[in-house]
């Protein structure tokens, strides 16, 4: 069992950056590829970005490749979300996933029913 808690998020004006914390406690979390996926009211939660167990290996949407910035730190069982330019389009409630391996971070990308743990979220408003 892994459990996961987001913390981070806020309120931020457009162009400005916030950094989101998921803290992860269990056992092995460098067994499990990470994940962030968001969800706006009244539509679905999609993937932002996935990282492998290594953090060698990393996966974005194309609506924040060269914003965001997704890594881990296996000694103290948390991945991080660096969000830079932020638009007024990246509101959302944000989530960390864990999936537990062999799911890579395109895996955990295409079938979110790959994510094994989720997070209850943290919110993000980005005003204009």
């Amino acid at each position: 069992q892994v459990q996961l808690v987001e913390s981070g998020g806020g309120l931020v004006q457009a162009g400005g950056s916030l950094r989101l914390s998921c803290a992860a406690s269990g056992r092995a979390f460098s067994m499990y590829t990470m994940g962030w996926f968001r969800q706006a009211p009244g539509k679905v939660r999609d993937f932002v970005a996935t990282i492998s167990w290594s953090g060698v290996t990393t996966y974005y949407t194309d609506s924040v490749k060269g914003r965001f910035t997704i890594s881990r730190d296996n000694a103290k069982n948390t991945v991080y979300l660096q969000m830079n330019s932020l638009k007024p389009e990246d509101t959302a409630g944000y989530y960390c996933a864990a999936g537990a391996l062999p799911t890579t971070p395109q895996d955990m990308a295409l079938f979110p029913g790959r994510v094994d743990f989720w997070g209850k979220g943290t919110l993000v408003t980005v005003s204009s």
